[in-house]
């Protein structure tokens, strides 16, 4: 089994960890293809570039944060290749399994015994003057901010091609059920389930107390446009990529033809997850 590796490449103690991980998987007779970077950074010969990684591995395996579980998902796009995340990082909401566990799951998963769950991905298209400027493809979310120095932003939303309403807000945002539990939920949004098929649109900041979050079928197509910037302001994809909006801008969002495959944590269910990490329930 060919096994695809990204890391966090910005703790230099977790080099010694991610080369102990390699030599125990070749131990067990499956292949390590680490990107280039990391190759360098734990000082092993080899690497491939991380954008040839998906066509050469059959298992990609995430050992880092959520950041870097992120950069591992959208590179992933359209690429049947089932994606493992160990948390190395702090929160580890998406990198789930634990790096005490970390040798009993990839030994379930070198043998074939483990299960996926799909997750769904956003297609984000930018339009300026009816030309497509850009595409992207986000598992997290899409965000609508303004900059440091900009004022209150108007954007003007269309859902299905229905006129919905304008915001008068800080910025808005647009997740996945898996993003619901990311800014949109620091932002007053609800907490939605991985496994519901849906797109949920977060305000953020509004100036009326009636612009509440809004949770909208995955079939729906969300335009919005850029009216009133008042300086700048950026859309922002799962935290990591960024692109200047002009005025009159359309950030086109839907669902992606495409999933994310995600290997499931044996040990850890989606509630437990959510009393672990964010704990959610205590008093």
């Amino acid at each position: 089994m060919k096994i695809g590796i990204v890391g966090k490449l910005t703790k230099k103690e977790n080099a010694p960890v991610i080369s102990d991980i390699v030599k125990w998987l070749e131990s067990k007779g499956s292949t390590p293809v680490l990107d280039s970077e990391l190759a360098e950074f734990i000082g092993s010969k080899g690497g491939i570039p991380k954008s040839k990684l998906p066509a050469n591995i059959d298992i990609m395996l995430v050992l880092g944060g959520d950041g870097t579980f992120l950069s591992a998902a959208r590179l992933l796009n359209q690429q049947n290749v089932p994606i493992l995340g160990v948390n190395l990082g702090g929160l580890g909401f998406l990198t789930e399994v634990s790096l005490n566990e970390v040798k009993v799951v990839l030994e379930s998963v070198i043998q074939g015994e483990f299960a996926t769950e799909n997750r769904m991905l956003l297609n984000v298209h930018v339009h300026r003057h009816s030309e497509r400027i850009a595409d992207y493809v986000v598992f997290n979310d899409v965000v609508i901010n303004k900059g440091a120095i900009a004022r209150i932003i108007q954007l003007d939303m269309h859902i299905d091609g229905n006129y919905v309403c304008t915001f008068r807000a800080d910025g808005l945002i647009v997740s996945t059920p898996v993003g619901s539990t990311a800014y949109s939920l620091s932002a007053g949004g609800p907490i939605v389930h991985s496994a519901m098929n849906s797109v949920i649109i977060t305000p953020i900041c509004p100036h009326s107390l009636t612009n509440r979050p809004l949770v909208i079928p995955d079939s729906s197509r969300v335009d919005i446009t850029a009216k009133i910037t008042n300086g700048e302001v950026f859309l922002t994809l799962d935290g990591q990529v960024g692109f200047s909006i002009n005025e009159s801008d359309v950030i086109e969002v839907k669902k992606a033809a495409s999933e994310l495959k995600v290997i499931k944590s044996p040990t850890r269910n989606y509630y437990e997850l959510l009393r672990t990490k964010l704990r959610w329930g205590e008093f």
